[in-house]
């Protein structure tokens, strides 16, 4: 895959990652959506979290309430659950396969990390890899003499972005099997993705940037 050697005007850190001429490090990763779990995990997260609330109040109304009398009324609630829990899992497994496939199986990420903080931009999913990088060249290499330029093409160019300000972490999460550092903020969650080649200096950067998150 030739065309995915594209350089980028600026210093290479790393085996995928450059540092640009406006201060900013950048680099492409392939998300393969059935190799990596990630997602789907976070979603399972979500949805445990959910029914856990719900399931909690619903005991209580029905403690109150003078529903649950008996051993047997107690454990008709968590059977139901138990049952609403499974459907809603097979359900998210079939729309995760769903979406995969609508992207192809994978999605591409462009990052931008600085001193500050580390933007997570998803691209639009007929994007591949070396379209992401080409897309990078054109607007850092050819433009980055017009570093305004470049977070102008981001925005237009991305499907969607999240911005995570290192001062405001709390939480960082290593997966290095998973490609990933989970970089959560109190009301806000954020994944960065790295190659094995680049993960050793994403981890370094962003340890020692979010000085006040807990590691785990």
């Amino acid at each position: 895959m030739d065309n995915e050697k594209l350089e980028l005007q600026g210093e290479p850190v790393s085996e995928n990652i450059w540092l640009c001429p406006d201060g900013v490090y950048r680099w492409a990763y392939e998300y393969d959506m059935l190799r990596n779990p990630g997602i789907m995990v976070s979603v399972w997260k979500v949805l445990g979290i959910s029914f856990g609330v719900v399931l909690l109040f619903d005991l209580i109304v029905s403690l109150f309430g003078g529903d649950l009398k008996t051993l047997d009324d107690l454990l008709g609630v968590g059977k139901l659950f138990l049952i609403l829990a499974a459907i809603f899992l097979v359900l998210s497994v079939i729309s995760y396969i769903i979406l995969a496939a609508l992207y192809g199986w994978k999605y591409q990420v462009l990052f931008e990390m600085t001193d500050e903080y580390v933007k997570h931009i998803q691209m639009p999913k007929q994007f591949q890899k070396a379209e992401a990088i080409g897309w990078l060249t054109a607007f850092v290499g050819a433009l980055a003499h017009k570093p305004y330029m470049v977070a102008l093409g981001s925005n237009v160019a991305a499907k969607d972005t999240k911005t995570s300000e290192f001062k405001s972490v709390e939480i960082v999460k290593v997966r290095r099997k998973r490609h990933t550092i989970h970089v959560n903020q109190l009301l806000d969650k954020n994944q960065v993705y790295a190659e094995d080649a680049d993960f050793d200096f994403v981890e370094k950067i962003i340890l020692e940037r979010c000085v006040k998150a807990k590691v785990k």
